[in-house]
């Protein structure tokens, strides 16, 4: 049974959540707005991490980041802003995992890792980095869409559901991206 002061909060959106945090710093406001959205967190972390414990100890990780991250930034969409936060922060996680263990792997991980040609790595790497530089210079509504239905291959339903845009929206924001990463890639490779 939910308390009353969870019910308080019910009836402000999230948006009024997040501009009274902004004033007042009252964290019993971000963590509201944060409950509200902390399944959908560990979701994207279990998809990135995977890993059950990491996950949830990203999750509290995320909360702490959003006190200091939510006064910097003008927020339009807290559930896309918050996704895309949340994949990041997995993201840097991985690669300091990475940078960490070096490039040395166990004999365990050895037997399983899929055989790669050493010539590849540098061109597939800088390929990889290529792209996210291009994906980072794309406008912010293109760069949600394209990361959710190229990279965690949501369907345009699921992205309107998503992001909050009309499908039409959705469609030309894809399309848009798709053909500027297209031409940053040729550009960075002329």
């Amino acid at each position: 049974m939910r308390s009353s002061t969870d019910r308080k909060y019910d009836d402000l959106s999230d948006s009024m959540l997040l501009k009274h945090f902004k004033l007042s710093g009252d964290l019993e406001e971000l963590g509201e707005l944060y409950q509200r959205y902390m399944h959908l967190v560990f979701g994207v972390c279990l998809k990135y991490l995977r890993n059950k414990d990491d996950s949830e100890d990203a999750v509290m990780q995320i909360f702490e980041k959003l006190v200091v991250d939510i006064p910097r930034f003008e927020i339009d969409n807290f559930k896309s802003w918050l996704h895309v936060t949340a994949r990041n922060f997995c993201l840097m996680q991985i690669r300091s995992k990475k940078t960490k263990s070096g490039l040395e792997s166990s004999f365990d991980d050895m037997e399983l890792a899929v055989p790669v040609h050493h010539i590849d790595e540098p061109s597939i790497e800088s390929d990889l980095q290529a792209m996210e530089r291009c994906m980072e210079k794309l406008p912010v509504e293109q760069k949600n869409c394209v990361d959710l239905f190229f990279l965690q291959e949501k369907s345009y339903r699921q992205i309107v559901e998503l992001a909050g845009f009309e499908l039409k929206k959705v469609k030309s924001y894809i399309q848009n991206g798709k053909r500027n990463i297209k031409n940053c890639l040729e550009q960075t490779s002329e």
